[in-house]
């Protein structure tokens, strides 16, 4: 017997069935947002392979959820500073911090800065110039005593002869041995000592010659130094005139006895010094009839 379905009868159909309308086939599944705290049970309902909705609409739902989700976060933010301004763009407003001064201020202490080192600089230099004339003020007074003690003629020979040009003259051979003491009177440096070439000179012509070797004396100290002085025929030509020997073979010739000490202390280094000059000249008499050495006294010789 056939009965006519009243349309409370298809609506409670199963959903399963093939003659279901297409409109009961569209799900909504929303997920929760942060803002709502309970839950849809039937949107949380598990859903049949034949019941779950097409692909884009799982598309539309990630979409959603992430809208929502974002939507959450501004929201939050916005309730947390509500009276923050925005720009035309939407985009909350920032608090510029801006820089106290200008840049002249810099400048003015950039400037500052660079007189006081240049300051610095200029009084180190004028406090070291004045350190170093103190101590060379202070090392001037101290120059090197020389004192001629002995001179000691082992050979002369007064002979006639020849000069390299060929004309007769009367040569003179010499050969002996110097000694010169030096004495250091400095309590804080050291000096270096040298001399120019030591001569023995007779009317004007120097028949010997010798030379110191440089050295080093240590301060407050005393040294010997012995030069040895030769000349080998020496011409005299016009001078030798007058010189003759003895019967016995015995000669004597007046000499004299020249040369300069020259004295250096390194007070600081190389950049204070203190020099000296000793200008030495002693007249001497040689006897070829003694061998002994001829001792200077402290008035035989003139220093200056």
């Amino acid at each position: 017997m056939m009965h006519t379905k009243s349309e409370s009868d298809v609506t409670s159909l199963d959903p399963s069935s093939p003659s279901r309308s297409p409109k009961q086939l569209v799900y909504y599944v929303q997920s929760p947002s942060r803002d709502s705290h309970d839950g849809d049970k039937s949107s949380m309902q598990p859903n049949t392979p034949m019941e779950s909705p097409s692909h884009p609409s799982v598309g539309r739902h990630s979409r959603n959820s992430s809208a929502s989700r974002f939507s959450g976060i501004f929201r939050s933010s916005s309730g947390r500073k509500g009276g923050q301004k925005r720009n035309d763009k939407g985009w909350p407003e920032c608090n510029v911090i801006s820089e106290e001064g200008t840049y002249d201020e810099f400048d003015e202490k950039g400037f500052s800065r660079r007189f006081q080192i240049a300051l610095a600089l200029l009084s180190f230099v004028v406090l070291f110039t004045v350190f170093c004339l103190i101590i060379w003020g202070a090392g001037r007074p101290f120059k090197a005593e020389v004192t001629v003690k002995s001179l000691a003629v082992n050979n002369i020979y007064l002979g006639e002869g020849s000069d390299n040009t060929g004309v007769p003259t009367k040569m003179l051979t010499v050969n002996g041995s110097l000694r010169i003491s030096v004495y250091n009177p400095a309590t804080f440096f050291g000096i270096h000592v040298s001399s120019t070439p030591i001569s023995l000179v007779y009317s004007e012509i120097t028949v010997a010659t010798g030379q110191l070797k440089k050295y080093y004396q240590p301060r407050k100290s005393n040294r010997i130094a012995l030069v040895n002085i030769e000349g080998t025929k020496v011409p005299l030509y016009g001078a030798g005139s007058s010189l003759a020997a003895s019967n016995n073979g015995a000669v004597q010739v007046p000499l004299t006895l020249q040369f300069n000490i020259h004295s250096r202390g390194n007070v600081v280094g190389k950049l204070v010094r203190t020099k000296h000059r000793v200008q030495i000249s002693c007249p001497v008499v040689i006897d070829s009839s003694i061998t002994k050495p001829m001792k200077f006294k402290n008035d035989s010789c003139f220093y200056n």
